[in-house]
């Protein structure tokens, strides 16, 4: 059974999560997203992926009635460090992941999102986790991404709680890049997608690596490497393509190489 949906289209790759009815995180949808992004790897014809949900939500979380087969707490701590392992790699893959949130992103659902490199979400979505409702925490590294976006005292505030926040709220505090009108979410997911697509796949990849050395590295280190970053990405035919585009007033055309 197949519980991603995946349509590519101009370089976009649209993964839809389809598990009715809340698009529950099982270990399933799991082990398909990580395949999935397996072969998004090395698939030139995909430059960005698009994640959303099918149906009323993006995913409110992971899927209670699997936790209740797992024998013990160890078991449990592997469940959470392979989910830590998939979304550890979304967060440094070498190509763009934007998460497109409407209805709930809740629990492993908004683990996932925070994972990705954008969020969009509806002006109305719902973004928490809950999981101290059910007498447990967050496993999918959600207690260190909050505090990133939110700041301490909000991620603590919102764990302690329960409760989630809107996505007019959740752009506000930074946890989404923007918040839209329902029905434009997916029209303006796919013009920033494209708009990330259009751009060298070299130079996208050199600038998320950058992006995220910065949690890894002292100030100096990361600088010194995008200086030789600059310097390898400038000897590729797109950075040749680029200059030339530009010189000559038109579009460029990059191929990747």
């Amino acid at each position: 059974m197949n519980y991603l949906n995946v349509k590519v289209e101009d370089y976009v790759a649209v993964v839809t999560i389809h598990q009715p009815p809340a698009n529950a995180l099982s270990s399933y949808v799991l082990k398909e997203l990580s395949s999935l992004m397996d072969e998004f790897e090395t698939n030139k014809d995909v430059r960005v992926i698009v994640i959303n949900g099918e149906g009323r939500f993006f995913s409110a979380g992971a899927d209670i009635k699997e936790f209740v087969s797992v024998p013990n707490g160890e078991e449990f701590s592997k469940l959470a460090a392979n989910g830590q392992e998939l979304f550890e790699r979304i967060e440094t893959f070498r190509k763009p992941v934007i998460a497109s949130i409407h209805g709930a992103a809740l629990g492993g659902g908004l683990e996932l999102a925070m994972s990705c490199h954008v969020r969009l979400v509806t002006e109305n979505a719902k973004l928490g986790l809950p999981e101290l409702q059910l007498g447990l925490i967050p496993g999918f590294a959600g207690s260190q991404r909050l505090p990133k976006y939110v700041g301490e005292a909000k991620a603590l505030e919102m764990l302690l709680t329960s409760e989630p926040i809107r996505g007019a709220e959740a752009a506000q505090y930074g946890l989404a890049n923007h918040a839209f009108a329902e029905e434009a979410l997916l029209d303006e997911t796919m013009k920033l997608a494209k708009k990330f697509a259009a751009k060298s796949p070299i130079s996208v990849s050199a600038a998320i690596d950058l992006i995220n050395a910065s949690k890894t590295l002292p100030y100096h280190d990361r600088v010194k490497k995008e200086a030789g970053y600059f310097g390898t990405v400038f000897e590729s035919a797109d950075a040749k393509e680029g200059i030339s585009a530009f010189l000559e007033k038109r579009q460029p055309q990059f191929k990747g190489e």
